[in-house]
C-alpha cells in the first residue's frame, strides 16, 4: 500500500529584499510598456484629452501595479490557501449579478459595490486558474488518467460557465471554458478523454444556437453578412474594417485618425481600441503592438516552464493563456474573423475590472518566477502486506 504526501518546501531565509531582486523586471517593463500604449490610446480616444479615459486609466494602472508587485511577493503556500476563498467570492459575486446586477447593452455583467463598478466574471477567470492549479498539483500521472477524478474539477469549471452564460456573456463564458480546458490538458489529461469531449461539440451547435438571445444571433448573422445591415447590426464591424484599411502602412498620424476622431468608430475606447491604434499608426504600429503582446505571452510561458513545481507550472500556463485568449478574441473580433463579442484588449482597453484582474494575474505569474525554486517534496511511505 502506497501513501503519497506532497508538501511545498520554501527556500530558507527568503526575505522580501531577495524576492524583489528576483523579480523579472524586464517582464514587468513589457507589461508597463503595454499599459503606456493603452494610456496614449485612451488619450486619443478622449479627443486629445486626459479625460474621460486616459487619466482614470492611469490611476487604475498605478493601483494595479501595487497589487501586481504585492501578489508577486506571496509564496505559493499562501496562494494555494487563497484558491478556494477567491473562487467562492467570485461565485457569490456572479450570483449577485444575476439578482441585482447593473444592465448594460442588454446584459447584466456588472455589480456596484460602494460606488465601485465590478465585473465578477473577470475575477472568476483568475480565481478558476488558481483553484484548478491548486487542485491538480496534488494529482500524479496515473490519477489524471482516471476519468472519475476529473468530475469534480470539471464541475468547478461548468458552474461559472453557466452563471456567466445567464448574464448573458457568451464570449467570456467561452474564454472561461477554454482556460479550464487548457489547465486540464497541461495537468496531463489523456488525449482520448479530450477527443470524447470534443466529438459531440459539432452536434451541439444547433441546440446552443436555438438558445441564444436575439442580439447574439444577430451578431452571428452580421459576422457572415455585415453588408446586409450597414447602418444597424453591421455598422460596428464595417467601421472597424474601414479604420483598419485607412491606416495604410504608416497610419494617419497620432490624434488624426478620421474614423476615430470623428466618432464613426464605435466603442473606440474599449472593444475597438486596437482599430484606432492601427488607424493612427498604420500596419507598422499594429504589428508592433501584436509583437509586444506575443512577447508577453512567450515570456509568460517561459516563466511557467522554468518553475520547479507543478503548481507553479499550471498557474503560470493558466494566467498566460488567459491573457492570450483575451488578446486573440479581441484582435480577431475587430478584424472581422469572429463575431463581435465585447471582449476588451487587456491593458489597452478602458475599464477597471479587466485591468486590475489582469494585473493581479501578472502578479501571480511573477510570483511563479520569484518562487520558481520552491519544490513540492514527496514523502512516500510503503507498507508491505
Amino acid at each position: 500500500m502506497v501513501f503519497e504526501k506532497r508538501l511545498l518546501r520554501p527556500e530558507p531565509n527568503f526575505k522580501i529584499l531577495n524576492k524583489l531582486q528576483r523579480i523579472n523586471w524586464l517582464y514587468v517593463g513589457l507589461v508597463c510598456l503595454l499599459a503606456m500604449i493603452g494610456y496614449f490610446a485612451q488619450y486619443s480616444a478622449g479627443g486629445g484629452s486626459s479625460y474621460p479615459f486616459a487619466y482614470p486609466q492611469l490611476i487604475k494602472f498605478c493601483v494595479g501595479f501595487v497589487i501586481m508587485i504585492g501578489v508577486a511577493l506571496l509564496p505559493p503556500q499562501i496562494l494555494v490557501k487563497l484558491a478556494w476563498p477567491l473562487y467562492g467570492l467570485a461565485i457569490l459575486l456572479l450570483l449577485a449579478v444575476l439578482h441585482m446586477g447593473h444592465v448594460g447593452k442588454g446584459a447584466e455583467r456588472w455589480i456596484i459595490i460602494g460606488g465601485i463598478v465590478i465585473q465578477p466574471s473577470e475575477l472568476m477567470k483568475i480565481s478558476l486558474v488558481l483553484l484548478l492549479s491548486s487542485w491538480f498539483y496534488k494529482m500524479n500521472w496515473q490519477q489524471m488518467g482516471n476519468p472519475l477524478r476529473l468530475v469534480i474539477p470539471a464541475i468547478l469549471v461548468l458552474i461559472p460557465v453557466m452563471l456567466v452564460l445567464k448574464e448573458p456573456n457568451l464570449g467570456t463564458a467561452l474564454i472561461i471554458g477554454f482556460i479550464g480546458a487548457t489547465i486540464f490538458f497541461a495537468a496531463g489529461m489523456r488525449w482520448y478523454l479530450i477527443l470524447l469531449v470534443l466529438v459531440p461539440v459539432p452536434f451541439l451547435f444547433k441546440i446552443v444556437y436555438n438558445h441564444l438571445h436575439d442580439y447574439q444571433k444577430a451578431r452571428i448573422t452580421t459576422f457572415l453578412h455585415p453588408e446586409n445591415d450597414p447602418l444597424g447590426a453591421g455598422y460596428n464591424i464595417i467601421q472597424s474594417k474601414i479604420a483598419l484599411g485607412s491606416g495604410g502602412m504608416w497610419g494617419q498620424g497620432y490624434l488624426h485618425g478620421t474614423q476615430g476622431q470623428l466618432n464613426f468608430l464605435p466603442e473606440k475606447q474599449t472593444d475597438f481600441i486596437f482599430t484606432m491604434i492601427a488607424e493612427e499608426w498604420g500596419f507598422t504600429g499594429g504589428i508592433c503592438v501584436i509583437g509586444l503582446l506575443l512577447l508577453i505571452v512567450v515570456g509568460g510561458m517561459i516563466i511557467s516552464m522554468r518553475s520547479c513545481n507543478q503548481f507553479g507550472r499550471l498557474l503560470g500556463v493558466g494566467i498566460t493563456m488567459n491573457f492570450f485568449f483575451y488578446c486573440a478574441v479581441n484582435l480577431s473580433m475587430v478584424m472581422g474573423a469572429i463575431p463581435v463579442g465585447g471582449v476588451p484588449l487587456p491593458m489597452v482597453s478602458y475599464g477597471g475590472s479587466a485591468l486590475l484582474t489582469v494585473m493581479f494575474g501578472f502578479g501571480l505569474l511573477i510570483s511563479v518566477q520569484v518562487h520558481r525554486n520552491s519544490i513540492f517534496g514527496e514523502e512516500i511511505a510503503k507498507k508491505k502486506k
